[in-house]
C-alpha cells in the first residue's frame, strides 16, 4: 500500500467514527456543548490555582534564599573583620629580634 492510500483511509476511518459518533451521541448538542464548557471551566480554574500554588511555592524559595545570601553575607563580613582585625594587631607587635 503506498502512503496516499494509507492516508486517504485514515481520513475514511476519522470521518465514519466522528459520523457515528454524533450520530450515537448520548445527549443533545445543546447538552453537550454546555457539559463541555462546564469541564472547560472546571480545567481552567484548576490550572490558575496550581498556577498561584506555584508562584507561592516560588516566591517562599526565593525569600528563603534571600535570607540564607544575607547571613553568609553577614558570616563573610564578620570574617574579613576579623583577619582585618588580626593583621592590624600582628602588624602592632613588635618584631622579634
Amino acid at each position: 500500500m503506498d502512503e496516499d492510500s494509507k492516508l486517504s483511509f485514515f481520513f475514511l476511518g476519522l470521518g465514519l467514527g466522528v459520523a457515528a459518533g454524533v450520530l450515537f451521541a448520548p445527549k443533545s448538542g445543546s447538552e453537550t456543548r454546555d457539559f463541555l464548557l462546564s469541564k472547560a471551566n472546571e480545567s481552567a480554574d484548576l490550572a490558575k490555582r496550581r498556577a498561584q500554588e506555584l508562584r507561592d511555592q516560588a516566591n517562599e524559595t526565593l525569600e528563603r534564599s534571600k535570607t540564607v545570601v544575607q547571613r553568609q553575607k553577614e558570616s563573610l563580613s564578620a570574617a574579613v573583620d576579623a583577619g582585618k582585625q588580626a593583621y592590624r594587631e600582628t602588624v602592632k607587635q613588635p618584631l622579634p629580634e
